[in-house]
């Protein structure tokens, strides 16, 4: 049971135990889910690198824009981009507002790479909710929404 206090607000203290095992049960369940869509690809690009290709196609980039998305350093990111760049995956050019800087874009063999694994992924995806049934993809679809809810800024 929950306390809350008579004037309406929000009570301080330690979550609901019921709350606390269903947020540390969901949590794991998004991981492993996120684990396994993750490697059931083609071995086109590693995790890491698939995440790069999916932030250039919203925008050019720099490394420095990148690794922060990412949260990783820039020389993680530099590594990852060279990678990918020697790939033939993203493409580098000089900043139009700042010659300084180096925007970094998707080349069409990576957003090409960027769609066959995306396919794939959901491909996997999709084969599994065809094993459910209706109401039971039903609840996903609610799940869904709210998941998103959740992770809203």
């Amino acid at each position: 049971m929950s306390r809350t206090p008579t004037d309406g607000s929000a009570a301080p203290g330690p979550p609901d135990a019921e709350i606390a095992r269903l947020a540390h049960d969901l949590r794991i369940a998004c991981m492993r889910v996120s684990r396994r869509v993750r490697f059931e690809s083609s071995d086109a690009v590693a995790p890491h690198q698939f995440s790069v290709l999916a932030r250039l196609d919203e925008a050019a980039r720099t490394v420095g824009e990148l690794a922060a998305i990412e949260r990783v350093s820039a020389p993680s990111m530099s590594k990852a981009v060279a990678g990918l760049a020697e790939a033939g995956l993203v493409s580098r050019s000089e900043d139009p507002r700042d010659g300084r800087l180096v925007r970094l874009a998707l080349t069409d063999e990576g957003v090409a790479v960027l769609a066959r694994v995306r396919a794939e992924r959901d491909a996997w995806m999709t084969a599994r909710l065809e094993d459910l049934d209706v109401e039971d993809r039903v609840l996903l679809r609610r799940a869904t929404d709210l998941l998103n809810q959740v992770v809203r800024p």
